[in-house]
């Protein structure tokens, strides 16, 4: 496996870290998701919706910095390991 992702790595220089949040880059995907919708109704299941789309991307960073190690990976998410195999079946990442 390859070295951890850059985005998660603290050692990385300060300068070639990401400048934006990731609450405001959250942000602002909704908003343009709102307006895409453009007058449509959004869903009954935002909420599931967006956890999903933020899950999936967290347990495979999470994963690839632990090398697959799910004792620390679920140290690092502050869940049980059990909670995190479950979590990881359901975006078939086992």
């Amino acid at each position: 496996m390859t070295a951890p992702d850059t985005q998660l790595n603290p050692a990385r220089p300060a300068r070639e870290r990401r400048k934006q949040p990731l609450s405001a880059c959250i942000r602002t995907a909704l908003e343009r998701y709102f307006a895409d919708l453009d007058g449509h109704p959004p869903p009954t299941n935002l909420y599931e919706l967006v956890m999903d789309e933020v899950e999936y991307p967290l347990l495979q960073a999470v994963m690839h910095y632990t090398r697959g190690n799910q004792s620390k990976a679920a140290a690092i998410l502050g869940i049980n390991r059990g909670t995190l195999r479950k979590r990881l079946e359901k975006h078939g990442l086992l």
